[in-house]
């Protein structure tokens, strides 16, 4: 009886110590920050994104390929389940689909916390279309800014299609503009599954991972055909385009925790 009594007195202290650490490795400190990661994975209705070969349909069954595809992820907002909102100061990105290194991005100084929604703006905020010359995702050297325009492209998407009417059948999607009638700047928000929140801690770095739909463009509230509609810099024609992919070109696909 006396060694089942020094047994127990041993192995008590352990599963204690073993459940009290898979306690603190979940557990929140006060006042600290860590980071994650938003992948977004570029595709057109469900299919891969293949720059300069692969043929899609849009909605009016009409055949085209994309040659390039950017588009700007801007001033990003997490909320928790308490309503409490964080937004991730000069969060600006530029995803461009010929550049793998631009798919995956890091959000830092993140306040620890599960939040259960995303926000962000699809585009670039008023102010920056106005603040001059700028640098990192925001340098007009990233082919993004209209000079003669004083601003910003928000989506750009160029390619082919045997149905467009403009010179080498072209297609010329540059959405943009902060004026009204033609404000371009739209704002997308995915509430999070409470069971499995974005869990940011000390000693993880957990990934979103992000479906991203370029079909999203010609389909929504207005189906586009390439041979009424196949070229836009702004003005009525993006406003179009953005009503389209304000819901539709972005889906919250998972969650790495």
């Amino acid at each position: 009886m006396k060694l089942s009594q020094y047994l127990l007195a041993l192995i008590c202290p352990v599963i204690l110590l073993s459940a009290s650490c898979k306690k603190n490795n979940d557990s929140i400190a006060t006042d600290t920050k860590s980071s994650f990661n938003i992948e977004f994975e570029n595709q057109v209705n469900g299919a891969a994104l293949t720059l300069g070969t692969s043929t899609y349909k849009n909605a009016k069954g009409e055949d085209f390929k994309i040659n390039v595809f950017k588009y700007y992820v801007s001033n990003v907002k997490l909320t928790k389940a308490d309503g409490t909102v964080f937004a991730v100061p000069e969060s600006y990105f530029l995803i461009d689909a010929s550049k793998d290194n631009s798919k995956m991005i890091t959000l830092n100084n993140i306040p620890t916390g599960d939040y259960t929604k995303i926000e962000y703006t699809i585009g670039v905020d008023y102010a920056r279309n106005f603040a001059g010359a700028q640098t990192g995702a925001l340098d007009p050297t990233n082919g993004m800014f209209w000079t003669w325009n004083s601003g910003y492209i928000f989506v750009k998407l160029e390619g082919t299609s045997p149905q467009s009417t403009a010179p080498n059948n072209a297609l010329t999607f540059h959405i943009g503009g902060v004026l009204d009638p033609n404000n371009t700047i739209r704002t997308f928000a995915t509430e999070i599954n409470a069971a499995n929140p974005l869990r940011i801690r000390m000693d993880k770095k957990p990934e979103m991972h992000f479906i991203v739909n370029a079909a999203a463009l010609f389909t929504g509230k207005t189906d586009i055909s390439f041979a009424t509609l196949n070229f836009t810099m702004g003005g009525a024609n993006s406003v179009l385009v953005a009503n389209n992919y304000a819901n539709g070109l972005f889906r919250l696909d998972h969650i790495h925790n």
